[in-house]
């Protein structure tokens, strides 16, 4: 059974789905998620806000999963940032920025199922224990969901390279 859930829980909680939104909003309208759109400078903020107050929940004492995919999300955070505003990256700075944005949706939505399932409906949850097998196979659907996002991001983005530079060689000799 799960602990019950405190204020700072709801707020992150709150912040989390308030952060899907943002994100799934953005991929759907934008194909990627860039910090120079409002939706997308939402979700990042709202994904930061959510994974910095999951380090400050200790419902069972120590440290747990969510924290670990706290720490993987401002790390993911960080570096798609570090891509988005720096060159260090080279010409993979946009690669990046997209494989590391959508894997902070994949960080979303691992403890929003699990919370999902494990709490709801209050009193009488869909799922008893954290080891449901159900709960495996929506990992591993949101595992092939984000692999084939990604794919998708990286061919458009390397489609639209090969453009650009095919029109630069064109206008230089044209």
């Amino acid at each position: 059974m799960m602990p019950p859930i405190t204020t700072l829980g709801w707020f992150q909680t709150a912040m989390g789905a308030f952060a899907l939104i943002c994100g799934v909003y953005t991929l759907h309208k934008n194909r990627e998620i860039l910090l120079s759109n409002r939706s997308g400078l939402l979700y990042v903020i709202a994904t930061l806000i959510t994974a910095a107050t999951a380090l400050a929940i200790f419902q069972r004492g120590t440290f747990g999963p969510g924290h670990a995919l706290a720490i993987l999300t401002l790390g993911a955070l960080a570096s798609g940032t570090l891509a988005a505003k720096t060159t260090v990256f080279g010409k993979w700075s946009r690669f990046v920025q997209a494989i590391m944005y959508s894997a902070t949706l994949l960080f979303h939505m691992i403890p929003a199922i699990t919370d999902g399932l494990l709490r709801l409906p209050v009193g009488d949850p869909v799922l008893r224990s954290i080891e449901s097998p159900v709960l495996k196979a929506c990992y591993a659907a949101f595992l092939a969901l984000y692999l084939l996002g990604v794919s998708l991001q990286i061919r458009r983005i390397a489609r639209a390279s090969v453009m650009a530079i095919s029109c630069m060689g064109q206008s230089a000799h044209g």
